[in-house]
């Protein structure tokens, strides 16, 4: 019987354990350069004996910023400073995929550089506000997307990706979930185009398919991964037809060989065994178990074939070294409440994301 505590290959290397810490956006890449910290080394490092650490999100370009003092990967300076951050977690033997995320609607002008303002497929704004240097702000009616902007977003997240490969990661992480920019246009509810890029479900999943393709063209697949969740209803998001909507992405990308798939899981627990059964690949499974944080019974998704690898979030937080305390039973530090609540994040409506 495989359990947690297997090694497996990913991408070409061999991980520790089937372990990964979930990413989570943390807010402290303090400074004009929005660059990575020694504190995050830091923190990073001490997380190092995860089978996978996922970074929090980081921004593929300035538009892309939705919240304060989160890290991008598109200037020379952030390069330079996430190689301290992965050559700290490398010499304790750990593995780090950068997680690459655009905001798209959520966020706020007075997070960008001046002139920018939010961007999404369509102009629709998200129910709610997002916390800035000022103060919770509700958020504003995004600038919708030109087919010139699309394809200049798709480029955005290869130059990215090949940035986090400069910097030293071992891969990245695509966020196309919980009311982001790629989750954007797979929703109904926030892709009201009537062009190639929206309509039917081959129009709403054309974004991530480039998205996912181009990273791959530029890196290879076997250091992508990508993360979904179907049916959230986090950032204001609305989906009526997750199955065939995740069913036709998943069947577009099969033959693209990447990493991993992602799943943050919704309440729907047959969902995640329909797309558990469609991913030919590895699969990697945050579980649903809101109001609570991840806990040690989750490991029982691998055994029992769940999931390939399964993800913490709430827990890797309070427990750094929480791979050594699982395998051991414990004992657990709690975590504070406020991060099942999605910390400095807003705009949640009816169960939060534990993990960005």
């Amino acid at each position: 019987m495989t359990t947690a505590f297997d090694p497996i290959v990913l991408g070409g290397k061999r991980l520790t354990s089937r372990v990964v810490m979930a990413p989570m956006t943390r807010s402290r890449a303090f400074g004009p350069g929005a660059e990575p910290t020694e504190l995050m080394a830091t923190y990073y490092a001490q997380r190092a004996g995860a089978g996978l650490l996922v970074t929090e999100g980081i921004q593929p370009s300035p538009v892309g910023q939705g919240y304060p003092d989160t890290p991008g990967l598109h200037t020379p300076g952030q390069i330079q400073a996430w190689r301290t951050v992965t050559d700290a977690v490398h010499r304790e033997g750990g593995a780090i995929f950068a997680q690459l995320m655009h905001t798209g609607r959520i966020g706020h002008p007075s997070l960008l550089p001046e002139g920018l303002v939010p961007v999404a497929p369509s102009p629709v704004a998200a129910k709610g506000q997002v916390y800035t240097h000022q103060g919770p702000k509700e958020f504003v009616t995004p600038q919708e997307l030109t087919e010139a902007e699309i394809r200049q977003t798709v480029a955005d997240f290869a130059d990215a990706a090949r940035n986090a490969i400069e910097a030293g990661f071992d891969g990245v992480e695509l966020h196309g979930a919980n009311g982001y920019l790629i989750h954007q246009f797979l929703a109904p509810h926030t892709n009201r185009r009537t062009d190639a890029w929206g309509g039917g479900t081959e129009g709403r999943i054309r974004f991530a398919v480039e998205v996912v393709t181009a990273v791959t063209e530029a890196i290879g697949g076997h250091r992508v991964g990508l993360r979904i969740s179907p049916g959230n209803v986090y950032n204001d998001i609305a989906e009526d037809d997750p199955t065939e909507v995740y069913a036709a992405l998943l069947d577009r990308l099969a033959p693209l060989d990447l990493a991993y798939l992602h799943l943050m899981e919704g309440p729907d627990r047959d969902l995640t065994a329909h797309l558990r059964k469609a991913w030919p690949g590895t699969f990697v499974l945050n579980p649903f178990t809101y109001p609570d944080a991840t806990g040690p019974d989750a490991l029982k998704l691998v055994e029992d074939g769940s999931a390939d690898m399964v993800a913490y979030g709430a827990l890797f937080l309070a427990n750094p070294d929480l791979p050594a305390r699982l395998a051991a039973g414990g004992p657990f530090n709690t975590p504070d409440q406020a991060t099942f609540y999605g910390g400095d994040h807003r705009g949640y409506t009816d169960y939060p994301a534990l993990t960005d």
